[in-house]
């Protein structure tokens, strides 16, 4: 109770800099000297150092890749990892995304939620245990990165430039009560190269909007004669997943969806799926249709990888999703890029591999990869124990962990959980036109963030 009187006095003074942080544009922008992610990133972690080092803590600037605030003395650290880069406003908003204005018990702009608003009070969280004079045991340092929106190469120069690896930590980034589990997320497009002849030509192909979206509608233009129009209009008329367009030299079909993220692809419907199901009904050239059957036939609908060889599951987060989420071709080639989200306990190499053969033997190439390993923290660990333990005294509810399909700001950095700020049956809001945060909520969430930094300091 006594760190919660000091949280207490540091309530106003976080919503006004809260206010000010969020007025800062710091989405990605051009790259520059002295500036790797845009003026706006930079400005926003400059003027956050700036506040930092006003409370009295010790600060360092990492080239303006990101920079940290540290309290306390001894050998170790503990670790709050947060980030002031944002995503693009977008359309819709009824207000300045940049307004940071406060009214009716909120804060309302681009970041109240994601991240700005959980890691200014966090900084107030740190500001309280400093006034309070509690003793600490660890150092506790706070990370404000700057690039977790678009690649997390801030903590990756970082940790290239001798950054500090903590004993334990947080970020506030994800949800309460707790993710000790994160799927390893690979994204991957491989291509093929086909002939065609006779009198069906494929033209262009295309459907998808992002590898980590289920895509909600596919096209593919194709080249013929009259008499082969019209039995393609005969195959598709009662089709209710794919419609038939005329034009003046062949026909367009579009398949549709339902859009969902790929990290739960089960919740919605694959049209580029659709639309392989239903080129497979035309007289194809035998290298086209082996390209289309391939494709059809070992992922389609499937999202589970089960056809591809990689159906792996496990307890802790079931099994692996698989989201074939664009499809991008001509007459001579096309291009598939699937996301696929292997369990926890698993690994890049008890899937990847797989994959990479079965296409390989389809006579695929492997143009690009990405991958993010999974995390796993055994919830018996001492450190998510304490955090689970915080999270129950301040809130009253059940501390619990989870795993997800998603990934967050704690795949960047060793020994790190997301540990709020959403609590369970929030509205999500970040991402989102109008986003905003209940003043009250941050709160609750600073004082949350205060015991437990104080408690994983003295462990």
């Amino acid at each position: 109770m006594e760190l919660q009187k000091f949280v207490d006095k540091e309530k106003e003074q976080m919503i006004n800099t809260l206010s000010e942080v969020i007025k800062i544009d710091s989405v990605r922008g051009e790259e520059r000297e002295g500036a790797p992610f845009g003026e706006g990133p930079k400005n926003c972690l400059n003027f956050v150092l700036d506040k930092s080092k006003d409370m009295g803590f010790k600060i360092e600037n990492v080239d303006n890749y990101m920079g940290w605030a540290e309290y306390g003395e001894g050998d170790e650290s503990i670790a709050v990892l947060g980030h002031l880069d944002v995503v693009p406003a977008g359309n819709g908003w009824s207000k300045n995304p940049f307004s940071g204005d406060i009214e009716n018990g909120n804060i309302h702009g681009r970041g109240a939620v994601d991240d700005k608003g959980p890691i200014i009070a966090c900084l107030y969280a740190l500001n309280a245990i400093k006034k309070s004079e509690l003793p600490l045991k660890r150092r506790i340092k706070i990370l404000f990165g700057t690039n977790e929106e678009t690649g997390s190469e801030d903590i990756k120069y970082y940790l290239n430039n001798g950054g500090e690896i903590p004993v334990c930590g947080f970020t506030p980034d994800g949800e309460f009560p707790l993710i000790n589990g994160e799927k390893g997320i690979i994204n991957v497009t491989f291509r093929r190269i086909f002939k065609q002849s006779g009198k069906l030509i494929l033209k262009k192909i295309s459907g998808g909007t992002a590898f980590n979206v289920v895509p909600a509608e596919s096209i593919a233009e194709f080249l013929c004669d009259n008499e082969l129009k019209e039995d393609a209009k005969k195959i598709f008329k009662s089709n209710d997943k794919v419609c038939l367009k005329e034009t003046e030299s062949g026909f367009i079909l579009i398949a549709k969806g339902v859009e969902a993220h790929a990290s739960t692809p089960e919740k919605g419907e694959n049209a580029i799926g659709n639309l392989l199901s239903a080129i497979k009904k035309l007289p194809l050239d035998k290298d086209l249709r082996g390209v289309i059957s391939f494709v059809s036939e070992s992922i389609g609908l499937e999202t589970d990888g089960k056809s591809l060889g990689i159906s792996l599951s496990d307890d802790i987060s079931g099994k692996l999703s698989l989201n074939l989420g664009l499809i991008e071709g001509n007459s001579d080639h096309i291009d598939i890029k699937i996301n696929y989200r292997y369990p926890v306990t698993k690994s890049y190499e008890d899937c990847a591999p797989l994959c990479d053969q079965k296409f390989k033997q389809a006579g695929f190439e492997k143009i690009s990869e990405t991958h993010k390993k999974s995390l796993y923290i055994d919830e018996n660990s001492d450190f998510i124990k304490i955090l689970l333990s915080v999270y129950e005294e301040k809130t009253s509810l059940k501390g619990v962990t989870k795993s997800i399909g998603g990934g967050t700001y704690a795949k960047a950095i060793p020994n790190v959980v997301a540990f709020g700020p959403i609590f369970p049956g929030d509205v999500i809001r970040e991402h989102l036109p109008n986003e905003f945060l209940e003043i009250e909520k941050l709160h609750l969430c600073m004082d949350i963030y205060a015991e437990a930094m104080y408690r994983l300091a003295n462990k």
